[in-house]
């Protein structure tokens, strides 16, 4: 029998709900503490933005961002069993506000620059740490027309990941290490785009 797991909500309309789910492997839901540092980062941006929540895992920093009034929310998680679990959740909070996506998060992105209606204002980027993932979904996120020059991107990544290779048009606004890994809010000002030709 799997294990099961519980977050908390920590601000906004569901404060102090607390939510179960079934652990799976690499799951690890951002803990209280970083996430009420990352809500204070980004005080000013939650209400009312449109959100995008990759590797969504436990879901806990789109839930989190729905509670603080985000407008909506799409999480995306490659995990079947995960991706359930927060349309539980949403159920469970009378949340229709977001859609959750059940495929890798490269296959998504690619398949939505096609037809990519809008930059989201907040994105939020903690994919599995060592598996090279975040150069090629930063790539996509830019030029697949996800980012605008206003959008918040939280960055979670393992700690011997060097910002120095961040592309060198984006800006730091936040920094912030752990014990195993290092926390990031980073901005595009001027995103490029690929003028036409496919992110494929």
């Amino acid at each position: 029998m799997k294990s099961r797991s519980e977050l908390r909500i920590i601000g906004g309309q569901w404060r102090g709900r607390r939510l179960s789910f079934t652990a799976a492997e690499g799951l690890r839901p951002t803990l209280d503490r970083y996430r009420e540092t990352l809500f204070n980062w980004l005080m000013f941006d939650v209400e009312g933005a449109r959100c995008l929540d990759l590797f969504a895992g436990s879901g806990a920093l789109g839930l989190e961002a729905l509670s603080r009034g985000t407008r909506y929310v799409d999480f995306v998680d490659a995990n079947k069993q995960v991706a359930q679990s927060i349309r539980q959740h949403l159920q469970t909070l009378a949340c229709t506000r977001a859609q959750v996506h059940h495929l890798p998060a490269q296959t998504w992105l690619k398949q939505q620059a096609e037809c990519a209606a809008e930059p989201y204002d907040l994105i939020f980027l903690d994919p599995p740490f060592h598996q090279d993932l975040l150069q090629p979904c930063l790539y996509l996120l830019e030029y697949g027309g996800f980012i605008g020059p206003n959008t918040k991107l939280y960055l979670e990544a393992e700690s011997d990941f060097p910002p120095a290779q961040l592309p060198e048009h984006w800006r730091i606004l936040k920094q912030k290490t752990a014990k195993n890994k290092i926390f990031l809010l980073l901005e595009c000002p001027q995103p490029r785009t690929l003028q036409g030709k496919s992110v494929t």
